[in-house]
């Protein structure tokens, strides 16, 4: 790519040619490899896979300063000095083995990983579902694409959250939820307008929100008081993502994009949807 071209657009043009590749490419790698992440999962044969593939490419474009991954311990340093790609390439990727949603998330940032939210100018995600699909926001406006032959086609412009809330999906098993977000389901539940929606990838469950309006939530936990999902490469991205669509995101306490980081595979609470919800989950945790 030339050195005159957007690198924040080549990025996000080198994932969308890139997903039908690695759709195509969870056949036969649906098992678990000899390998653990960072975080001491067990990774997937697909994870690993996808994520060698995303790290070739996006390291090569013109302006790529750093590549980081959920799948690597080491952030992979580039000779340009412009742009940082955060890049979970394969979110839910335990839903392999019963063949359902799984998806990538990205965030470009501008400044040196680990790089709190407010860096981040561009992220979004793709979802491997019955249709492939991106959701990219920049600038404060978020676009829904279809994905076919490498190829984006617009379907949905100016993306919001949907005032009236209807699905909410809560991670983390139940009896390690905290005594205030327990509360909190327990309200939320009540309300027979909401529905439950809760497929065991984020991306999928985030999607839903962006799509129907509501909250998802993988919580602080009484044995993993930070959560489960990471900052730089789910957490930032999909608050940036959904707070472009005009919805919330929050830690438990604050926005999830005004944490400072201290290292590139941190941990975050995450709750994100309508604005209303948000408010009233922090009011019943503080």
């Amino acid at each position: 790519m030339g050195s005159d071209a957007d690198p924040v657009e080549g990025v996000v043009a080198t994932i969308a040619r890139s997903a039908s590749e690695i759709r195509q490419g969870l056949v036969g790698r649906r098992g678990k490899s000899d390998r653990e992440n960072p975080s001491g999962e067990t990774q997937a044969e697909a994870d690993v896979w996808a994520d060698e593939l995303l790290a070739d490419r996006l390291t090569s474009i013109d302006g790529v300063a750093q590549y980081a991954s959920e799948e690597r311990s080491d952030v992979i340093d580039c000779e340009d000095t412009a742009y940082c790609v955060a890049v979970d390439p394969l979110d839910g990727s335990s839903n392999l083995t019963s063949n359902n949603t799984m998806g990538t998330v990205f965030g470009i940032y501008d400044e040196p990983l680990p790089a709190p939210g407010s860096a981040l100018v561009a992220a979004g995600f793709v979802l491997y579902g019955p249709i492939t699909t991106m959701t990219y926001a920049r600038d404060g406006t978020v676009t829904k694409y279809e994905l076919t032959g490498g190829e984006r086609s617009i379907v949905e412009s100016n993306v919001t959250v949907p005032d009236d809330p209807l699905v909410y999906g809560f991670g983390g098993r139940v009896p390690h939820w905290t005594d205030g977000f327990r509360e909190y389901v327990r309200e939320i539940e009540s309300n027979p307008d909401h529905k439950l929606r809760y497929g065991g990838a984020m991306i999928g469950d985030v999607n839903q929100v962006l799509t129907y309006g509501g909250i998802f939530a993988y919580p602080a936990l009484e044995d993993s008081p930070r959560g489960k999902l990471r900052l730089q490469f789910e957490g930032n991205p999909i608050a940036y993502v959904i707070e472009s669509a005009g919805g919330r995101s929050s830690d438990g306490d604050r926005s999830i994009l005004e944490i400072e980081p201290t290292d590139v595979h941190e941990r975050v609470p995450l709750h994100v949807g309508n604005a209303e919800l948000i408010e009233r989950l922090e009011d019943a945790l503080a």
